[in-house]
C-alpha cells in the first residue's frame, strides 16, 4: 500500500471534536481520581483498620489488574445494577484507576514531610486536622507535583482505551475513518499527533508549575 500523507494535512481539522472528547474524559477522570486519591491517602495513613484495610485492598486490586479489565467491568459488569453510558463508564473506570496511583503519590509526599513539623504544630495548639491542612498538606502538594504531572500524562494516553466501549475519542475516530477509507495509517498518525500535542502541552504546564513553586519557596 502506498501511503498518502496529504490526508494527514487535509483531515487533521476534523479530529478537533474527538480531541475535545479526549480532553473531557481525561479532565473528568483526573479530577475524580484526585479526589479519590487524596481521601484514600488519608485512609492509608490512618491507624484505624476500618479505614486502612479497605483503602489498602482498593489500591492492591486496582494496581494489580489491567486498566482495560477495570473499564470492561465498570461498563459491562454493572449493567445488572444500573445502565451506564460509555462516557460516564470511562470516567468512573479511569477515575478509580488514577485514584489508586494518585493516592500513593500523595501518601509518599505526606510521609516525606518531617514528622517534627506536625509535632511543632500540635505544640502550638493546632488540631491534627489543622496541622495537616495548614502545614503538612501544602508542602506535600508541592512535592507531589512532578509525579502527579507524570500520572496526568499517563491518564491522557490511557483515555484511548475508551474507544473499546465506543466513546468517540481520538483513537475510535481514527479507526472508524481508517476502516471506511482504507487509509488506517494516515488517520492513526493524525490521532498520534493530537495525543503528542496534548501530552506535550500538559508536560509544559506541569514544568511551569514546578518552576513557579520553586521560585515561591526561594522567596519564602
Amino acid at each position: 500500500m502506498v501511503y498518502d500523507f496529504s490526508v494527514v494535512v487535509e483531515k487533521f481539522p476534523i479530529f478537533v471534536p474527538a480531541a475535545i472528547e479526549t480532553l473531557k474524559i481525561t479532565a473528568a477522570s483526573i479530577l475524580f481520581g484526585t479526589v479519590i486519591g487524596l481521601l484514600t491517602s488519608f485512609c492509608r495513613l490512618s491507624k484505624l483498620k476500618v479505614f486502612y484495610l479497605p483503602s489498602t485492598l482498593y489500591i492492591t486490586v486496582i494496581r494489580g489488574t489491567p486498566i482495560l479489565l477495570q473499564l470492561f467491568i465498570v461498563y459491562y459488569g454493572m449493567v445488572g445494577l444500573v445502565r451506564l453510558d460509555p462516557y460516564p463508564s470511562a470516567v468512573i473506570a479511569f477515575g478509580l484507576h488514577n485514584g489508586a496511583y494518585i493516592s500513593e503519590i500523595f501518601r509518599g509526599a505526606i510521609k516525606s514531610i518531617d514528622i517534627g513539623q506536625m509535632e511543632a504544630a500540635r505544640s502550638l495548639g493546632m488540631t491534627g486536622f489543622q496541622a495537616m491542612r495548614r502545614i503538612i498538606l501544602p508542602q506535600a502538594v508541592k512535592r507531589a507535583v512532578p509525579p502527579l504531572g507524570n500520572q496526568f500524562i499517563i491518564a491522557t494516553k490511557d483515555s484511548s482505551l475508551a474507544s473499546t466501549i465506543a466513546v468517540r475519542e481520538l483513537l475510535l475516530k481514527s479507526q472508524q475513518l481508517g476502516s471506511s477509507t482504507f487509509r488506517p495509517m494516515e488517520y492513526l498518525i493524525i490521532a498520534g499527533i493530537y495525543y503528542l500535542i496534548i501530552t506535550t502541552a500538559l508536560g509544559y504546564l506541569v514544568h511551569r508549575l514546578e518552576r513557579r513553586m520553586a521560585v515561591s519557596d526561594r522567596l519564602g
